[in-house]
C-alpha cells in the first residue's frame, strides 16, 4: 500500500504475523553514517535531504579530539568518527 502525504510517497510495511505497521519514505535509502567519508559526498547527501536546496560548508574547525568539524549552511555541524563515519556534532 502506498500513501501520498505532502507530495511524498510512503509505503506501509506489514509484518506477516502481526498488525503492526511502519511508514518509510520511498527512495530514502541512505543514512548519514553510510555516506562516503568525503566532504563532497556529505554535501550531496545533505542537499538531497534538503529537498534539493544546496547545502554548503560555512566553516571548518577542529574538535577537542583533533577531528575536523564542518559547520554547514543547514545550521548543523558534522564530523567523522574514528571509523570515518559521519555524525552530527
Amino acid at each position: 500500500m502506498q500513501i501520498e502525504i505532502s507530495g511524498m510517497i510512503f509505503r506501509a510495511l506489514y509484518k506477516k504475523d502481526s498488525m503492526s505497521q511502519a511508514f518509510v519514505k520511498e527512495n530514502d535509502e541512505q543514512w548519514l553514517h553510510e555516506v562516503a567519508p568525503t566532504l563532497s559526498a556529505l554535501i550531496v547527501y545533505l542537499t538531497r535531504e534538503n529537498n534539493g536546496v544546496r547545502v554548503y560548508e560555512k566553516k571548518m574547525t577542529f574538535g577537542k579530539d583533533g577531528e575536523e568539524v564542518h559547520l554547514m549552511s543547514n545550521g548543523l555541524s558534522y564530523a567523522k568518527d574514528k571509523e570515518g563515519k559521519w555524525y552530527v556534532v
